[in-house]
């Protein structure tokens, strides 16, 4: 039953999907048409408006809809200019200066707004005319910016980790958060290599003249303000001063002061970004509540424990067992976004990694990682496509550099999936795990 199941939620998935079913209606469809087979229609339609209304009803996940209007304020609030200066005043003097910076930056605005898409847009269009200035080769500018700009959805605050922890049946948001952070600084590094490299290649230099001091501060200065909000939240959600929720709201405090501040913001403006993140709101929390059927119905047909049989019946090897998870994690992320993608592997694949030891919050940083190597990746590849749009170029003159790209961040992946300390350190220091 659980594999005729597990057959009939993918095939119904993917025939909705196909043609054009929005992915909340494709789960939550696929998710009916599996459970017909032992549930008569009356108590399964029921039973899934029940566990809907569970899955939208958790109070943790008020923190989602907080943290996407914290992300819109600090869009529209002029944090990009700011953050670039400030990296520019670090890395300016290494080959090829602007694309450096360029990586440097979307990191940070990528862990500020919560959205690679939008670190590609605001950052990429900072950078823009100081590249094209300098002669620089739009196709490798747009790859840098796409490559680079989800860097910052592993480093906190980080929806997609509050995700997991809802999927994953509430494992620590603040151990999450503190894990994210040197994966994250390694697709970052990752990244940098890649642009020096082929920065040295084309002969881009740095700026020219001595590292100045002076610089430096004006820029930190200026600068201090939008990275202070990082310090705060995350240091608030660790310290257990605040939870990860109430961390959300004064973080919208925060962002929309520092944009009234900088003059960025108005009135006007002000109600479109609610409106526009009242809209993205409701639809990752219908997303998460839709679900939580998929969840109800996995566990009752027994699918994760199908599968966790069929891949031990392959090999009990774990190196072995997560190359096949990281290969089928790669795969779905070039045709899904990461909220859904994330709701429904994790309760697929969690109990098989914790059948030999892996711990819950190394096995979400492996699965963020490789999920967000998707927003890169053609046919879907949102944020590639952005930085395409905002480098004025196509995805054919990008795509031969973006294949350096590719082999650099997957051997981050593989670093980040073996070597379990790379993700638990921080958290275990921190004594949260």
């Amino acid at each position: 039953m659980a594999i005729q199941s597990l057959m009939l939620i993918i095939g119904v998935l993917a025939v909705l999907l196909v043609v054009g079913v929005p992915i909340s209606y494709s789960i939550g469809i696929s998710s009916l048409v599996a459970i017909l087979q032992t549930v008569s229609l009356d108590v399964s339609v029921v039973t899934s408006a029940q566990r809907i209304f569970v899955g939208m009803s958790k109070f943790s996940l008020t923190a989602i809809p907080f943290f996407i209007l914290a992300g819109n304020l600090m869009n529209q609030g002029g944090i990009a200019k700011r953050l670039v200066d400030f990296v520019m005043a670090i890395l300016g003097k290494m080959p090829g200066a602007l694309l450096v910076t360029n990586v440097g930056a979307n990191a940070l605005f990528g862990a500020i707004s919560g959205s690679a898409s939008a670190a590609a847009a605001a950052v990429g269009s900072m950078v823009e005319q100081g590249e094209e200035e300098q002669g620089y080769d739009k196709a490798l500018c747009a790859a840098t910016n796409g490559a680079s700009a989800p860097s910052g959805l592993l480093i906190p605050p980080s929806n997609a980790l509050i995700t997991y922890s809802l999927a994953a049946g509430g494992t620590s948001v603040a151990a999450l958060f503190l894990a994210g952070y040197v994966p994250g600084i390694i697709w970052t590094l990752c990244c940098m290599i890649v642009a020096v490299v082929l920065s040295v290649k084309k002969g881009y230099k740095g700026i020219p003249g001595k590292f100045s001091w002076k610089n430096l501060g004006v820029a930190t200065l200026r600068a201090l303000p939008s990275l202070s909000l990082i310090v705060v939240v995350i240091g608030g959600i660790v310290g257990g001063i605040f939870t990860a929720t109430e961390g959300s709201a004064i973080a919208v405090v925060y962002a929309l002061i520092l944009g009234l501040c900088y003059r960025n913001i108005t009135l006007s403006s002000l109600w479109k970004i609610i409106v526009d993140s009242a809209k993205m709101s409701g639809m990752v929390v219908f997303l998460i509540g839709v679900s939580n059927i998929l969840g109800w119905v996995m566990a009752f047909t027994q699918i994760p424990q199908a599968i966790s049989a069929a891949l031990l019946g392959l090999t009990n090897n774990p190196i072995i067992i997560l190359l096949i998870m990281n290969i089928i994690l790669l795969i779905a992320g070039t045709f899904m976004d990461v909220t859904p993608a994330i709701l429904i592997f994790t309760p697929l694949f969690l109990p098989v990694v914790q059948t030999f030891g892996m711990h819950p919050v190394h096995f979400g940083l492996v699965l963020v990682y490789n999920l967000c190597i998707g927003n890169i990746t053609p046919p879907v590849g949102n944020t590639l496509f952005v930085s395409i749009k905002v480098g004025k170029t196509s995805l054919a003159k990008v795509m031969p550099y973006m294949m350096w790209y590719y082999v650099a961040i997957l051997a981050g992946l593989l670093l980040v999936t073996y070597v379990p300390f790379i993700s638990l350190g921080l958290p275990q220091l921190a004594g949260l795990i």
